[in-house]
């Protein structure tokens, strides 16, 4: 099947810039899974095996925190497994929904996370502020509820986690990231669990993306490009809101049937 071997092959083009571009800017969610959707997943499968192939990325990225010790796991590893089995109630949320209703939502986390990625300054690499609340309600907070997040739907999950180290925990970008890739990683393993109770995971597709995924993200942290992140973010919202369009105007949307019906 010459064709699914094109759309396999553009899939493993697509978790090779994930990785890169979460490695780069973060955000690497909304290039995967727009392009699992666009080959014909159905909205639950897709998020399950977004999850499978992220797990490379973020593990590759956190091994290599972990290497450069930016990384405090006695302090942070009871709150990474609370990621995770928030992720896990996310999918497990996931799944009790409808794939219409799932579908129907979908282009609508796409556009708020385009509006959010646009909007979003990144802090500066330097910046140190007095940690605003403790980190035991930190860990019962916020990752909790990024966690969850993560696990229902999971493009800017990254982002989300930063801003919450950096603003609520006071610590600069390097060891934010590195403490987000543990907690992000963490929420993959929880939400791939939950997808995979639900048996909405496509094994070959996700392992095959996983591979070029982790690759991806060794090139971009060997790489450390610096200054590239105002190509990328303005190319992934663009593909977030055209994802969005697409489903809408797919003949099954009831929003986009409305619409149509009322142009008519």
């Amino acid at each position: 099947m010459p064709e699914l071997d094109l759309i396999l092959l553009a899939l493993l083009c697509v978790g090779f810039s994930a990785g890169l571009i979460d490695a780069i800017a973060g955000g690497g969610g909304l290039l995967t899974i727009p392009a699992l959707l666009l080959a014909g997943m159905p909205p639950l499968t897709a998020l399950g095996t977004n999850k499978l192939q992220s797990m490379f990325g973020s593990g590759s990225a956190c091994l290599h925190y972990a290497r450069a010790h930016q990384l405090d796991w006695r302090l942070w590893w009871p709150y990474a497994i609370v990621s995770g089995i928030a992720a896990m109630a996310g999918a497990g949320l996931a799944g009790l929904l409808p794939q219409i209703v799932l579908a129907t939502l979908l282009p609508f986390f796409l556009i708020a996370v385009a509006v959010w990625f646009a909007l979003w300054k990144s802090p500066a690499k330097t910046e140190i502020e007095t940690p605003r609340i403790g980190r035991r309600a930190f860990g019962f907070s916020a990752v909790p509820a990024v966690g969850f997040y993560d696990g229902i739907f999971g493009p800017g999950t990254g982002s989300f986690f930063v801003l919450a180290f950096t603003t609520l925990r006071g610590q600069n970008l390097l060891r934010a990231t590195a403490h987000t890739k543990l907690m992000n990683f963490a929420s993959n393993i929880g939400g791939f669990a939950g997808f995979l109770a639900l048996g909405a995971v496509n094994w070959r597709i996700g392992l095959a993306m996983g591979v070029t995924q982790f690759l991806g993200a060794r090139l971009g942290a060997a790489l450390a490009i610096r200054g590239g992140a105002w190509l990328i973010r303005p190319l992934l919202i663009l593909i977030c809101l055209a994802t969005a369009i697409r489903l809408f105007s797919q003949a099954d949307h009831p929003v986009g049937n409305l619409v149509r019906h009322l142009l008519a």
